[in-house]
């Protein structure tokens, strides 16, 4: 059995191995890494047999950790990559090969469909009526959505909310509000099976499920790094920032937003914790404009979303596809029963 994992911005780690029904009974581990001194290799080799099959990823690490001399550098990688190549080849975790993604950019409609569908999509994965999908947001109206446990009152003016004829729909994933304006900003959900993450971190899970979008950053002329836990930046600051949810159904959302022209002095007209953090996003007065996709680029933000989709596409195995008539009908209902309501959007007033 073989598995592999690549390392965000590190090295790539390749596990070949036998088991039995149990334990595993031969392994040999290698890569394009960097490992000091050789003899490191076979010590990760000797802890890996023995180990039991449904070894977790922080078991088999700690093994390996325990094995490795005191002067062993590992460079490229780490013991929890090794378990996690483990994982893989024992059929534990699935790799991005292993799914094929339905890829869907629809025409615009209210932005709080758009949270919905984040509730629906994952059902509809995990029943198998549909397969893993990465799906871009467009809406057709200004909205502000905010985080699952974010405090509205301390988020939001309300008055200059209305002022602006702009509502507020709480989501179902924690991390900071979105301002929400035709065109300011592109948004996307990747759902997907928890396998795909099996044995990462949350930390760990945020740079992996993202690592195309950095390479497809990279394509357009923008060199971005993740920032933990969540954040995307650049070397003119803050691009966006991600969001994510596990199911007990076995799914993952994943979801990121990225500014690419955001009028500043509306945002900080609306958000008031927006006015402390603009300085992350490098605007430090009123008058100027969040725009890091579109002033590094120089490109339409229909482009960018083009590129994106056209690395994803040439990367991963997809299909194109469009929300069925149930999911929307779904999602028209929870925005009536859930997200349209009171009792949500103010559950944390």
């Amino acid at each position: 059995m073989r598995g592999e994992y690549k390392v965000p911005g590190g090295k790539l780690v390749v596990v070949d191995l036998e088991a039995d029904d149990r334990t595993i009974t031969n392994a040999h581990v290698s890569g394009d890494f960097f490992l000091e001194p050789d003899s490191a290799l076979d010590a990760i080799n000797g802890a890996l047999v023995g180990m039991p099959t449904n070894a977790s990823v922080g078991e088999l690490s700690e093994a390996i950790t325990r094995a490795l001399p005191s002067d062993a550098v590992l460079v490229g990688f780490s013991p929890d990559a090794v378990g996690l190549a483990v994982r893989r080849a024992l059929g534990h975790a699935s790799t991005w090969d292993d799914h094929q993604f339905e890829v869907i950019h629809s025409a615009p409609f209210h932005p709080a469909l758009h949270v919905a569908l984040d509730e629906v999509i994952p059902h509809e994965v995990a029943a198998g009526r549909r397969g893993p999908v990465l799906r871009f947001w467009e809406w057709d109206a200004p909205l502000v959505v905010i985080g699952s446990f974010q405090s509205v009152k301390n988020e939001i003016d309300s008055e200059a909310l209305e002022r602006r004829g702009m509502t507020v729909v709480r989501r179902i994933t924690g991390g900071g509000a979105m301002f929400m304006e035709a065109g300011n900003c592109i948004t996307y959900s990747l759902v997907a099976p928890t396998s795909l993450v099996d044995g990462l971190s949350f930390e760990q899970s945020y740079a992996f499920l993202d690592s195309w979008v950095m390479d497809a950053l990279a394509e357009i002329g923008i060199k971005a790094r993740y920032v933990p836990l969540n954040d995307i930046a650049s070397e003119e600051g803050k691009i966006g920032g991600a969001a994510q949810r596990r199911f007990a159904s076995g799914v993952v959302l994943h979801h990121v937003t990225m500014s690419y022209d955001i009028d500043a002095d509306a945002m900080l007209d609306v958000l008031r914790i927006g006015r402390e953090k603009m300085s992350d996003k490098g605007t430090k007065s009123a008058n100027k404009r969040v725009d890091p996709m579109r002033s590094q680029t120089g490109m339409a933000r229909e482009d960018i979303i083009d590129a994106f989709i056209g690395h994803f596409e040439r990367t991963r195995r997809t299909v194109r596809s469009d929300y069925t008539p149930e999911e929307m009908a779904k999602a028209e209902e929870l925005v009536r029963t859930k997200f349209g309501t009171e009792e949500w959007t103010n559950r944390i007033p």
